[in-house]
């Protein structure tokens, strides 16, 4: 199991002795053209300038490498990639269950949750579970949902519309993105 995520966690960038022999479109620490190279050439200014020689562009016809820090280089990837990370929201989908014989002051309460859920920016889902006979009267649990639904108001928007699965009444609501 640590082989395969070592595996995964190596490195797949072109640096150094991992460049095929071979021409090579080598630019400098600044930017600047040097020009078509030999990689052993090209490895020869970078061991001088005590750089990295980097493969940018493996795909070119001749492939494109600069000089630079490789340590640094990586570390600014990964820095980036932190940043992402952190700045990305995992929308979660919050269940909230009611029943079709649910009373006045319950329904306020689950309402109240459903609105925090999302203004936190989580999809709420809905869901009436008919146990025994109560599936004869589905249209009650229905008109439940869809009174849960207009009371949400501009808070959320429908996602998806009750529907019937099984024994049970499905609605999801997202929240109002900006």
């Amino acid at each position: 199991m640590d082989c395969i995520k070592q595996n995964q966690k190596r490195n797949t960038d072109l640096v150094n002795e991992t460049i095929p022999n071979g021409e090579l479109l080598v630019i400098d620490e600044n930017g600047g053209k040097i020009g078509v190279i030999s990689r052993r050439e090209a490895m020869a200014i970078a061991t001088q300038k005590e750089l990295d020689l980097v493969v940018v562009s493996p795909d070119s016809k001749p492939m494109v490498a600069k000089l630079m820090d490789y340590s640094k280089y990586r570390y600014e990837q990964q820095k980036k990639l932190r940043e992402i990370k952190k700045n990305q929201h995992i929308v979660e989908i919050k269940e909230i269950r009611l029943s079709p014989t649910i009373d006045k002051h319950d329904l306020e309460t689950k309402l109240k949750h459903a609105i925090k859920f999302l203004e936190k920016g989580d999809k709420v889902k809905l869901s009436i579970r008919f146990y025994g006979r109560m599936i004869t009267h589905s249209d009650v649990g229905r008109q439940v949902m869809l009174n849960f639904i207009e009371a949400v108001g501009s808070k959320g928007t429908v996602e998806l519309r009750p529907k019937m699965d099984g024994r049970s009444l499905i609605a999801i609501i997202a929240p109002i993105t900006t």
